[in-house]
């Protein structure tokens, strides 16, 4: 890839969670400049030289440009374009940025061919992806599919299917916690592919699934994920800075039933003034799984909101435990 677009030094930037992680890709690095893989004088003959760098675990640096900022020693906030990065990105050179997932397969694609890999999936939505399970599955885990493969084919064939069987499935979040969720009878038949996920108003994102069953307390859980965005939020963008933080505190009084029935079309405005007027993607982010929750169970807001009024307890349920 370097050779590609005569590069030569390359940064891996890994989020400061994970260390073990780390310190084995160092290792393996270490590794490659001892072969003479990699380094001055490769065997290659085109020097090389590759580095490991590490932030403090902000979310906000999944952007592209926020990753540049905290890679030169500056706090993880979105640059805006244009200049892009390819015309001035790292140190002010041109930069070429990927996912490592997207890096680890060109070498098979070169062996195997450009056909090989696009027989994968449907039209448009070809090749393989890394898919992240968890939540109320029998077997969470990660593994390489396929793209297009059915959603329900996944969790049987590689989780084990739903805990307590699929008819006790409530709802799905299919990339990650900033996309929209479905519930459960979109997912018996929805395709893990763009196209597929996207005519569901939802999308393949990072293609992390949340699995939640009929024990979760599906408001408490979009409460959840509001505060995370309210607590990962740079500050930067105004809309992002004031308005995740209201929508989680409009969330958790709906998650509890204080709210007031008018404030739901509220949320849902105020959602859809932050989604697209940031510099980067977690203003949508934030507004996405809110708009999710009330497109599919905005009855059992406004049903928990007139239990409160009513004076019945609300029973609480299972809590999201799972983020992208």
């Amino acid at each position: 890839a370097s050779y590609a677009i005569r590069a030569h030094t390359c940064y891996i930037y890994i989020r400061g969670e994970y260390v073990h992680e780390r310190e084995r890709l160092e290792a393996a690095i270490k590794q490659a400049y001892e072969a003479k893989l990699i380094g001055k004088g490769n065997v290659h003959g085109w020097d090389f030289d590759l580095f490991v760098t590490h932030g403090g675990g902000a979310y906000i640096c999944g952007d592209e440009t926020a990753l540049m900022e905290s890679l030169e020693g500056k706090k993880g906030q979105p640059r805006l374009k244009p200049p892009f990065p390819a015309g001035a990105g790292i140190y002010g050179c041109p930069t070429t940025i990927n996912n490592v997932e997207s890096i680890a397969v060109v070498g098979t694609i070169l062996r195997r061919g450009a056909s090989w890999f696009s027989g994968f999936g449907r039209p448009n939505n070809t090749g393989t992806k890394l898919m992240a399970i968890s939540g109320h599955v029998n077997r969470p885990c990660v593994v390489e599919e396929t793209m297009s493969i059915p959603l329900k084919q996944l969790l049987e064939d590689h989780c084990g299917g739903i805990r307590g069987g699929w008819g006790n499935l409530k709802a799905v979040i299919p990339g990650g916690s900033s996309v929209r969720m479905i519930p459960a009878h979109e997912a018996e038949t929805a395709l893990m592919d763009f196209d597929s996920l996207s005519a569901l108003k939802s999308g393949l994102g990072t293609a992390a699934v949340i699995v939640m069953d009929q024990s979760t307390d599906i408001v408490r859980a979009i409460a959840r994920l509001s505060y995370f965005y309210k607590h990962e939020s740079c500050g930067q963008c105004t809309p992002c800075r004031e308005g995740t933080g209201w929508m989680w505190r409009v969330m958790e009084r709906m998650a509890t039933g204080e709210a007031e029935m008018k404030e739901i079309d509220m949320l849902l405005d105020v959602a859809s003034q932050i989604e697209g007027h940031t510099i980067c993607g977690l203003g949508d982010a934030a507004a996405w799984p809110i708009q999710g929750l009330f497109r599919h169970f905005r009855h059992e807001v406004e049903e928990r909101i007139t239990n409160y009024r009513a004076g019945k307890p609300h029973v609480q349920g299972a809590s999201l435990q799972a983020a992208e």
